[in-house]
């Protein structure tokens, strides 16, 4: 196993994250996953065993049986809690109420207290906004999860699905008042959806966020086992919950590319999918969900997989997206800008 750093921090994270999406299957949850605490044991266990030390959740997630299962696998895999960073989420609907939802400080209050308990530790590694409010100013937002912080619930705060706008004017409140800054984006990438890249990634890379990827393999479509007609294998999630949206056309050419390379590789077509997205400059960790510990293996081996120059560019380029304003503008007016590569010494 490979470890990066968790954004500009020192801790240290496993290139691949272990997503418990699967775990519960409560309510609308079942159509992902509903994996009992049986078999969510040996999930964290073989994943822990491969050097997997970090583990995302939410409290969304089969109504907060996930956050439940997952604290138990933890416990139950014998590991001490210094040596798993656990990351959870709050924004979703936990309740029927008109305040059990959202990024305002009474709800992330009330969450982060809610996922300790059933997650069953006294503190979260990485707590995350999981996605955009459009109704609570940035600041309240921030604030409360500065004040998590100090008062020793959480370690490390992030956000998923913000845009990079939002992003940018929650760092620059954070800075300016002295108050703890997100250091994670969450957000979905995947070689059939590379639209982050537009705006995102830069903004990750200039501000040292780290990039946690979500359905890297587009909801198993990128897995090698769909055809172009929609077929699929039996109980495959993409029947139930045809989710993220993706250009289908565009993804089965990319699924043709990597079956080409997967085969010369000698590996599944998912592998390559999860490598490509791992070689990526701006990616920190990659989640992954699994039903089956060989399915967990499978996926775990990516890491094993190394794509050369000309395999990553050919993939670069079935997967390229469409030209689009400013970034056609910025590229043609900064062209003379960009610094020639520095020569190398003769030996």
């Amino acid at each position: 196993m490979r470890y990066k750093t968790l954004g500009g921090t020192g801790l240290l994270v496993s290139e691949i994250c272990l997503g418990t999406m699967t775990f519960g299957g409560k309510g609308f949850w079942t159509a992902i996953g509903s994996l009992d605490q049986g078999v969510a044991d040996d999930i964290v266990a073989r994943a822990l065993d491969a050097g997997v030390n970090f583990i995302d959740t939410a409290d969304v997630y089969s109504e907060g049986l996930s956050e439940e299962i997952t604290g138990r696998a933890i416990a139950n895999s014998g590991r001490g809690r210094a040596d798993i960073v656990l990351a959870t989420k709050v924004y979703g609907p936990t309740g029927a109420g008109p305040n059990d939802r959202g990024a305002s400080r009474g709800h992330i209050m009330a969450g982060v207290k809610a996922s300790l308990k059933r997650l069953g530790t006294d503190y979260i590694d990485l707590y995350q906004i999981h996605g955009f409010d459009p109704l609570t100013p940035i600041e309240e937002t921030v604030q409360a999860l500065d004040d998590l912080v100090r008062q020793g619930h959480v370690r490390y705060v992030g956000v998923s699905n913000w845009s990079a706008w939002t992003i940018m004017k929650a760092l620059g409140i954070a800075d300016s008042k002295g108050w703890t800054r997100p250091v994670t984006l969450q957000a979905y990438y995947t070689i059939a959806g590379r639209d982050l890249e537009r705006e995102i990634a830069p903004l990750l890379l200039a501000e040292k966020l780290g990039l946690m990827v979500w359905s890297p393999l587009a909801g198993g479509l990128l897995s090698g086992k769909y055809s172009r007609d929609g077929e699929g294998p039996d109980g495959a999630r993409r029947a139930s919950f045809d989710f993220p949206p993706v250009n289908r056309a565009r993804a089965f050419d990319c699924v043709d590319a990597m079956r080409e390379i997967a085969d010369a590789h000698g590996v599944s077509v998912a592998r390559i999918a999860l490598a490509y997205v791992l070689a990526k400059p701006f990616v920190m960790s990659v989640i992954i969900g699994a039903k089956t510990t060989e399915q967990l293996d499978d996926n775990l081996a990516a890491i094993r997989v190394d794509l050369t120059a000309e395999e990553m560019e050919r993939l670069d380029s079935v997967s390229a997206l469409p030209s689009e304003y400013p970034g056609w503008m910025l590229e043609r007016q900064g062209a003379g800008r960009v610094p020639a590569p520095a020569k190398k010494a003769d030996a």
